[in-house]
């Protein structure tokens, strides 16, 4: 990844020390945008406390990024659960506001999707809510298309948009 030193950034693999400071990220991002947990976002992910654990297992990997040190966002990909075997999922893309508007949403889904590609993955899914106008356009750029119907079981049920993307 590709950043401006100046502002001192670092992407870097989630570690089990990361643990309660991303899964405070998540929150205090779903909190900002109305995200709660009664609507099936991310917020109400029963492994939101534990994402070390969880991106240890195979074919999944989460990217942590810090700002002079202190956990200010990351992302992650993993195989989508309940589908075909060559789905994965861009998952957990969340980034505090003194750092978005960087590249970084971009270049960690692009790291995400070349790690999904290296494991033979051929489709990556993702879903996302209407009110994150932003996310939307930076996945339309990449090439994700809108689809109309939900993917494997993600439990998001109130994340209405939802898109597909050919590796």
């Amino acid at each position: 990844m590709t950043t401006d030193a100046s502002i001192n950034l670092k992407v870097r693999p989630i570690t089990a020390a990361d643990n309660s400071l991303i899964a405070q990220v998540i929150r205090d991002v779903s909190a900002e945008f109305g995200l709660t947990a009664d609507k099936g976002y991310t917020v109400s992910d029963p492994h939101l406390d534990r994402l070390f654990e969880l991106y240890s297992e195979a074919n999944s990997a989460y990217w942590i990024v810090e700002h002079d040190g202190v956990v200010v966002g990351g992302g992650g990909v993993a195989p989508l659960a309940c589908s075909a075997p060559d789905i994965c999922e861009l998952q957990k893309m969340y980034f505090l506001p003194q750092v978005r508007g960087l590249g970084l949403a971009r270049d960690l889904a692009l790291r995400a999707m070349e790690f999904a590609r290296q494991r033979g993955f051929q489709r990556c899914y993702l879903e996302t809510t209407g009110s994150l106008t932003r996310a939307i356009k930076l996945y339309e750029s990449l090439g994700f298309e809108l689809i109309d119907n939900a993917m494997g079981c993600t439990g998001h049920v109130d994340c209405e948009v939802r898109m597909l993307k050919v590796l």
